[in-house]
């Protein structure tokens, strides 16, 4: 479990790819070291299990489902990634729990420099539309963001100057894939609905759609 705050941007050493696999060497700043064995750590918002590692490196393993369903074919030497540990009972979470199981991959559609804030808009596969509403959460890459203007299979957030210098959004551009996972509260909440509504949804006219637009959802 993580948080979506991201803590260091590391650097990809190596990229080793073999029968749809992969193994990535990832160079960490000093602040991120003393890994563990078998730990798990947030790369570009997908949870991975460090299997190897010296001081300042460490590298993990990608199976063909992560890689299909991932940015992580994106990757190359040299590539910056987003770094987070997961949680410890005695963290605080400042972003929204995050589980590092991407749903599916959103592209950058247009970067709008302002003062004192960036805007990123990015456009989902339709599939996750009922997932993504206005002023929920989402994890881009790992990043805990909030979201605005829902519409078209697009939606909008707006990255902080501290945020654009402390991830790999500063290395984004238009065109890139992103790796999205929703809130995983609101699929719980959503699902649930699914269920109780049943398959027709014939229960008087209240349907994931009507709870969505009232904001139950």
């Amino acid at each position: 479990m993580f948080s979506g705050i991201v803590q260091c941007v590391g650097t990809v050493k190596t990229v080793q790819r073999q029968n749809q696999k992969a193994r990535f060497e990832i160079q960490t700043p000093d602040e991120f070291m003393d890994f563990e064995m078998g730990e798990s750590i947030a790369v570009n918002g997908v949870c991975l299990t460090v299997c190897e590692f010296s001081q300042n490196t460490f590298q993990v393993d990608l199976s063909t489902e992560t890689l299909s369903r991932t940015n992580m074919n994106d990757i190359h030497t040299g590539s910056k990634v987003n770094l987070e540990r997961s949680l410890t009972p005695n963290q605080k979470i400042s972003g929204h729990f995050v589980s590092g199981h991407i749903d599916q991959m959103g592209t950058v559609r247009a970067i709008d420099h302002k003062s004192g804030e960036i805007l990123f808009r990015f456009e989902h596969p339709p599939e996750l539309g009922a997932f993504i509403i206005e002023k929920g959460s989402i994890a881009i890459d790992g990043i805990s963001l909030t979201v605005f203007a829902c519409e078209n299979n697009q939606f909008s957030v707006s990255i902080i100057p501290f945020t654009f210098g402390h991830t790999n959004l500063n290395q984004r551009k238009v065109g890139d894939r992103v790796n999205l996972e929703c809130d995983m509260i609101g699929k719980y909440v959503i699902k649930a609905c699914q269920t109780i509504l049943g398959p027709g949804g014939n229960t008087g006219g209240i349907t994931p759609e009507f709870l969505k637009e009232k904001g139950y959802l």
